[in-house]
């Protein structure tokens, strides 16, 4: 037994409250169940109840054992003074307050579903991939749809909370803030974290002041991530992009100490941080009031207009700085631009909508179905056990469960663990 699945059962009233009585067979009647608390201090507070035919008014101390409560010493914590009703799952001694007034207790077990609880323990004491693998497959499709909806929102509500604190630092320049996360995003997994690095190298002033010239905006991308520090490339274009940032760098005295190495290794060529940068630049000389475009268009193929930019002349024929290969446009493929579609243009409409008091839920819930379901391991076994929809707000919702709910045992607070926990 655990104190979470005892809240539970308070909570969402999951006994026989018919009849009721406490320890010391006095009648207990439930008005309100109080107000579930997190943070410390009593379980759950403002409960009022009629017990011994007197009414009350308090707090709800909830414990596995009664002895519980001298073991967190709470006979000495004056935020406890005010406990109405000790609910626990054994009695196996009486409890006083400070003042030696004895506390009713409600030993809970004498009124809860037996298969409730068996059911509890079986999804908890689970050693399978989650612990509601066997059962996954029968849970009702309306509630796994409704459930990864509401976990998709969550999302993107924790991904806001990071948005926030970056407009914060950023003076409320949302177009500072799409940079640094759309520059984060075109390194994908692998260069993520060094694009990041490079976003923060430098003011987003300075780039808005070099957007006219897609070389002077190269020149600064290169330049920041060690790129140009070689003196073995002879080719014209690499000169002047040396000479391009060492001006550069004086004027807007720019530093990259922080800025993480950039990794080619295991990546296939089209994903190369030299080609994305170069995408990224192009796209920044070609779009120069990006976020404003952003928040104006609406549907997948608007996105993919607005993003089917590819590289600057040098790098059609190239890879790397030096060595040259077949000629080609290298323009953001609709994969890629689908991943910045749902890690970076529909958090950011999200957060922007949301700062201006507004709800974009429907618009964003048709642009995420528009994409198709995402490729990983984690979908992949998701997949396995259950047919689902097939587009991203699906592998978007998976995610969140998984990782927040799954990973954590949080069976409680997730609404499939809810319905496998009080079938009969």
């Amino acid at each position: 037994m655990q104190e979470d699945f005892l809240h539970y059962i308070w909570k969402h009233k999951a006994f026989d409250s018919s009849k009721l009585k406490t320890t010391k067979d006095e009648t207990v009647s439930i008005i309100n169940l109080g107000q579930h608390n997190h943070n410390a201090g009593p379980d759950f507070f403002n409960a009022q109840l009629h017990i011994a035919d007197q009414h009350w008014a308090g707090n709800v101390e909830i414990h596995i054992k009664s002895s519980d409560w001298y073991v967190h010493n709470h006979e000495n914590d004056k935020a406890y003074d005010n406990v109405i009703l000790h609910v626990v799952w054994e009695h196996d001694t009486e409890i006083f307050r400070k003042d030696n007034s004895e506390i009713p207790t409600l030993e809970l077990k004498h009124y809860v579903n037996k298969n409730l609880v068996h059911n509890y323990q079986q999804l908890i004491q689970s050693k399978s991939w989650i612990n509601c693998e066997t059962n996954f497959p029968e849970v009702d499709n309306f509630l796994l749809n409704n459930w990864l909806e509401r976990l998709y929102i969550e999302r993107l509500e924790q991904k806001s909370k990071t948005i926030e604190e970056l407009l914060e630092t950023l003076n409320n320049d949302w177009e500072a803030v799409l940079c640094k996360m759309l520059l984060k995003n075109f390194g994908l997994k692998v260069n993520g974290e060094p694009f990041l690095s490079l976003a923060n190298s430098f003011d987003f002033s300075v780039l808005r002041k070099l957007q006219t010239d897609v070389l002077n905006v190269e020149a600064l991308l290169f330049g920041q991530s060690s790129l140009l520090d070689t003196d073995t490339v002879e080719d014209a274009y690499y000169k002047d992009l040396q000479n391009r940032y060492g001006f550069l760098k004086q004027k807007f005295k720019l530093e990259n100490q922080g800025v993480l190495p950039l990794q080619f290794f295991r990546l296939r060529p089209p994903n190369f941080p030299t080609i994305r940068l170069s995408q990224f630049a192009n796209l920044y000389t070609l779009e120069p009031n990006l976020f404003s475009k952003i928040m104006q268009l609406n549907t997948r193929n608007d996105f993919y207009k607005l993003f089917n930019k590819g590289v600057t002349s040098f790098w059609m024929s190239h890879y790397t700085f030096a060595k040259p290969s077949k000629t080609s446009k290298k323009a953001l493929t609709k994969a890629f631009i689908d991943l910045l579609i749902i890690n970076t243009i529909i958090p950011l409409k999200f957060s922007y909508a949301k700062a201006q008091g507004k709800s974009a839920e429907d618009v964003i819930f048709k642009l995420i179905k528009a994409i198709k379901i995402e490729n990983n391991s984690i979908i992949s076994k998701f997949l396995e056990l259950k047919p689902m929809e097939k587009h991203a707000l699906s592998s978007q919702g998976l995610l969140q469960l998984k990782q927040h709910y799954c990973d954590k045992n949080n069976c409680l607070q997730c609404a499939v663990g809810n319905s496998l926990i009080v079938k009969n």
